[in-house]
């Protein structure tokens, strides 16, 4: 399944719905946390005006732990 293009805040929301929270910020950079089960999953967002490339979302998502049907479902 292939995603649709996302910008980075609406990304941002998504993940925070889901239980991340937001560690720090650098710039534009939003560094964000969940721990599942005593693993700690980590990655950052950079908050800029264009949708988020498929490789970049991917490597997000990848970070995350999370699958795209488990993401689209927040979107």
């Amino acid at each position: 399944m292939k995603l649709k293009q996302v910008k980075p805040k609406r990304l941002l929301k998504a993940l925070l719905k889901i239980g991340f929270t937001i560690k720090r910020q650098k710039g534009s950079h939003v560094f964000i946390e969940r721990i599942v089960r005593g693993k700690v999953f980590t990655t950052s967002i950079s908050l800029h005006d264009k949708p988020l490339p498929q490789g970049t979302l991917h490597a997000i998502l990848t970070q995350t732990g999370m699958d795209e049907a488990e993401l689209t479902k927040y979107l």
